[in-house]
């Protein structure tokens, strides 16, 4: 019974800390990267295929190329066209870098009976940190 007890401690304790390193990662202090939106021709053909690969559902991946880092999120299908993407954060401190995107709608006029796939792709400069998607 004891050993149960003490489990079930180290797995708060532990459920805890990972909870404490999140609030770090948020706190921290954030400098904006540069970074360029680029499209589907300009990406290798690697980060191009997984993007063909995975448009149907709603994704996020990281690819790296040299001393490049492309940073991609994914809306999944849409049922018109018109849609866009807008950056609205790529930042970085000590512990992560930040990738923020907005799906923005289309208008009444430009919407299509034609089905789409939304993304945004983006090149920064190769950063060791984890990158967090929001």
């Amino acid at each position: 019974m004891k050993k149960a007890g003490s489990l079930i401690c180290i797995v708060t304790l532990l459920t805890a800390l990972g909870g404490c390193r999140m609030i770090r990662i948020e706190e921290a202090e954030r400098t904006p990267l540069e970074y360029t939106v680029v499209s589907e021709d300009e990406l290798p053909g690697e980060a191009a295929a997984l993007i063909g690969e995975k448009k149907e559902k709603e994704f996020q991946m990281t690819y790296q190329s040299g001393d490049d880092m492309y940073l991609i999120k994914g809306y999944g299908r849409q049922m018109s066209g018109g849609y866009s993407v807008q950056v609205t954060d790529l930042s970085v401190s000590s512990t992560a870098v930040f990738f923020e995107t907005r799906l923005i709608g289309p208008s009444e006029d430009s919407m299509t009976g034609e089905p789409s796939y939304p993304y945004i792709a983006v090149k920064t400069q190769y950063r060791e940190e984890p990158v967090q998607f929001q």
